[in-house]
């Protein structure tokens, strides 16, 4: 009797719990919903030209397209049981200045896919980034429909680089501000310069490792039982409820050796590196999709959670690239290249590192240029305009170095490098041609650095994010790079991470 009683108990705690979580999941929807920004559904493979808003406060806009077909649009399959079923992958990005989703089928094929922008939530006049990235992962989570939800097996998302969360291991709460993804810890340079070797990835002021010496030499309360989590394990820490696993990719900036497989003896010295995740390959298979979100949600109880990536290595595993010498450039907020290498390349003075990708390497940087300056000059409607009065093969006269502050990160390692976007010509065409040749510039200073650093050659460019559907900045590019440069078949970093979900439920069956 005892016993029993005991087990009702448990049980009734349990349900307490998950109706608890449940009722924090439809609140943070609640507070979502006013954001959605677009969605579509698609019944065959559709080529995604359309970026996420790059506007540094985000103004609703509030359209919904939906185009859910029929049940009979969508490819039915059966198991050797004769089970009627169609898995489905889903993958999220996380970009600097909004969120989509992307669900492909097993041949790839896109079934769903849609976005918003972060809801502009602020805490202490300044934005509240933890409540604003958790209301869009839920709030994407109800976009998809429910007919395809159910058919979900697998689900994985990337993050921006070194966006970097200090959370309680205990409970899992945030215990300061994220550290974003361009923010510098230069108080911490130093110290890092000491213990790692010369020249490597962690010797930035943004990188992760630095965010971390910086944030530990605060000296808060109980830092010893704290965990370091990036932007994209955290939101997947909300989905599985494992604390502490991360990958490799985004585990790089942190001082972690994917060509080992482990943390170097001079980082684990420290006294901070308890506070390190686990980390795993990209695309592995972490655990199953919490029961409260699957019940909530509607999806499969088999459904699993599956290890992640940064937002530009997704954007380069959606353009399919495969052979050494080719490279993608993605053209969001930021302006982010990455090279595939058989040699790998490493050098913190101009920003450069490399990322693994199976037997061969992604070399490459991330500016703080891009998209982001350009709509602080200019409408979505101006850059439209303008962009079709624009002479590609006329080169610009004007030199500049769009910043939308004060620092950057590659092809030079400055941060006191001040913006420059004067003078400003009385044409606004002129002003938009220069602007983007300038950025132009500077991919190819990228490219050409990656060269004389060691890396393999660059043949051929894809590119990726909201530039790919500017055709004169395309062509503008090519003159510049002196490369092919054409736009990815898929230009979405979602649609990378959904293939990192589709390789983690292949692994997960074979296990």
């Amino acid at each position: 009797m005892e016993f029993g009683r005991k087990e009702r108990k448990k049980k009734n705690s349990l349900r307490n719990e998950e109706g608890e979580e449940s009722h924090r999941v439809r609140e943070m929807l609640m507070l979502g919903q006013f954001q959605i920004s677009s969605f579509e559904l698609f019944t065959s493979p559709k080529q995604s030209g359309c970026s996420s808003s790059s506007r540094s406060v985000p103004i609703p806009r509030n359209r919904f397209y939906c185009n859910l077909g029929r049940s009979s649009d969508f490819r039915v399959m059966a198991d050797d049981k004769g089970t009627n079923f169609e898995k489905l992958y889903l993958g999220m990005d996380f970009g600097t200045s909004g969120a989509r989703f992307t669900v492909i089928d097993e041949k790839g094929e896109i079934k769903a896919e849609g976005k918003r922008e972060y809801p502009p939530f602020m805490k202490e006049e300044s934005m509240d980034w933890v409540s604003s990235w958790k209301a869009t992962l839920f709030s994407l989570l109800e976009d998809i429909p429910a007919t395809v939800r159910s058919l979900v097996s697998s689900i994985s998302l990337d993050g921006t680089s070194a966006t970097t969360l200090i959370l309680n291991s205990e409970n899992g709460e945030v215990l300061c501000q994220p550290f974003l993804y361009n923010q510098s810890c230069p108080d911490a340079l130093p110290e890092v310069k000491s213990i790692a070797p010369e020249n490597h990835t962690v010797c930035s002021g943004s990188s992760t490792l630095c965010k971390l010496v910086s944030w530990w030499n605060t000296e808060v309360p109980n830092r010893e039982s704290a965990v370091l989590l990036h932007q994209a394990d955290w939101l997947l820490w909300l989905l599985h409820g494992r604390l502490g696993v991360s990958d490799y990719n985004n585990a790089l900036k942190v001082g972690y050796d994917p060509e080992s497989e482990s943390y170097p003896s001079w980082l684990l010295s420290q006294p901070y590196s308890q506070l390190l995740p686990t980390v795993q390959a990209p695309g592995t298979s972490i655990g199953l999709l919490k029961e409260s979100l699957r019940r909530q949600f509607g999806f499969p109880d088999d459904c699993i959670v599956c290890t992640g990536t940064t937002d530009s290595i997704a954007a380069f595993l959606a353009a399919r690239a495969t052979e050494p010498g080719k490279a993608v450039t993605s053209l969001g907020s930021t302006l982010a290249i990455k090279l595939l290498s058989t040699k790998r390349v490493d050098d913190a003075r101009y920003g450069v590192y490399s990322h693994r990708l199976d037997d061969k390497w992604l070399v490459g940087g991330a500016s703080n240029t891009g998209g982001a300056v350009l709509r602080q000059l200019f409408s979505d409607e101006q850059l439209e305009r303008l962009s079709q009065e624009i002479n590609p093969m006329v080169a610009s006269s004007l030199d500049y170095y769009p910043l939308q502050s004060s620092g950057e990160r590659f092809p030079v390692a400055d941060p006191n490098l001040a913006p420059r976007l004067l003078p400003r010509p009385e044409s606004n065409v002129e002003y938009l041609h220069g602007i983007l040749e300038s950025i132009a510039r500077i991919e190819g200073k990228g490219y050409k650095l990656l060269k004389e650093l060691g890396a393999t050659e660059a043949e051929e460019v894809f590119t990726a994010g909201g530039g790919a559907k500017n055709d004169k900045w395309i062509r503008i590019r090519q003159r510049v790079l002196g490369l092919p440069v054409k736009k990815a078949v898929h230009t979405e970093a979602s649609y990378g991470a959904s293939l990192l979900a589709l390789k983690g439920a292949k692994q997960n069956m074979d296990l």
